[in-house]
């Protein structure tokens, strides 16, 4: 029979990590474990304060609630807890590593064999020039070919000066580069921002405007000069007509995917199903959970066969995140079985 438990974790980043949204020192996330003949699995439920739609008073209470009911199954679980998408990604991960072999190796392949890596953008955060000039120079160092900066909290024209140093160094060719504004650009002035931005060969914008702005992102999407990828916009959305709805309407070049924030595998694969469908394209991003969540969704991310290169590289900004045999090489991530794992509560 069947029993699970929750236990809570607070990471701790190595360093104040800037975003439009403000700057992060900890983050909070959940892990579900379930017990039965002896075996144990273990799930991640990555809760992100502020954008997740399940940041809810009532989360711990609805954690115990699973635990209590952990025998009605994956997929009744999963319809079950539509309103909490990182508790369905948590579950569905707990019940995957459950039936496997090795607890932490959810979808075995080239990856977990360590054969074949994931490529992966080097992720600047944000914060005064210096700050993220000597980031961008790490990522270089460390040989990524894709960088993603995070735009939009500091004064646009640096911004500006730093993707020029950068473009004046290395061409579109050389390295590849994203930005990510969180929805820090007014409508109005969205459309000028990507015409100044563009200049400097940009592979794509994530979610230039805030969210629930339809119509506006809709007509960005149009005329952009500059390739769109949605992100946040797709949070909240859980029906399948709905998803389509929003993809039909605003009809984006890109949208990415936080597995954490839209429903686990499942409902991530329902998105890539409807994106494919209608000529969009799609990557896969982490929501900065720990390494027991990033090693899921990369490995998850490795079936799916997309050669864009991923959002998967955040598993070294914590102090106390666990050891994993997650490892960054060359702007890859690789997965090292020669190193074990250290989780408290399945270990």
């Amino acid at each position: 029979m069947k029993k699970a438990s929750y236990y809570q974790h607070i990471l701790k980043f190595k360093r104040p990590s800037g975003t439009s949204r403000g700057v992060l020192k900890t983050k909070e996330t959940w892990f579900i474990v379930i017990e039965e003949d002896g075996k144990k699995g273990i799930g991640e439920c990555g809760i992100l304060r502020g954008l997740s739609i399940d940041d809810r008073p009532d989360y711990e209470a609805k954690l115990q609630w699973i635990c209590d009911n952990i025998s009605l199954g994956v997929d009744k679980l999963w319809e079950l807890l539509m309103d909490y998408p990182s508790i369905q990604f948590g579950v569905e991960m707990a019940y995957r590593s459950l039936a496997s072999v090795d607890p932490f190796i959810v979808f075995p392949s080239a990856f977990t064999k360590n054969q074949i890596g994931i490529s992966i953008n080097g992720l600047i955060w944000m914060g005064d020039k210096e700050f993220m000039k000597s980031q961008i120079q790490e990522k270089l160092d460390a040989g990524f070919d894709c960088i993603k900066m995070k735009i939009g909290a500091i004064d646009f024209e640096v911004e500006l000066d730093l993707l020029k140093s950068i473009r004046s160094n290395f061409s579109k060719e050389a390295i590849e580069l994203r930005v990510d504004a969180n929805g820090a650009f007014a409508p109005k002035e969205a459309l000028q921002k990507l015409k100044r931005l563009q200049t400097f060969d940009l592979h794509s914008i994530e979610q230039p405007i805030a969210v629930r702005q339809h119509a506006a992102l809709k007509g960005l999407c149009k005329v952009t000069p500059l390739p769109i990828a949605l992100d946040e916009e797709l949070i909240g959305v859980f029906d399948v007509s709905e998803k389509r709805k929003l993809l039909e309407t605003i009809q984006p070049q890109y949208i990415i995917l936080k597995p954490s924030l839209i429903g686990g595998f499942k409902g991530t694969q329902e998105w890539i199903t409807i994106a494919e469908s209608l000529g969009i394209a799609w990557w896969i991003t982490s929501a900065l959970e720990s390494n027991v969540g990033l090693s899921a969704i990369a490995q998850f991310t490795f079936t799916l066969n997309n050669k864009l290169p991923q959002g998967l590289g955040t598993g070294s900004l914590y102090t106390n995140n666990f050891a994993a045999p997650l490892v960054v090489k060359h702007g890859a991530l690789e997965y090292n079985p020669s190193i074990a794992w250290k989780v408290p509560y399945i270990n």
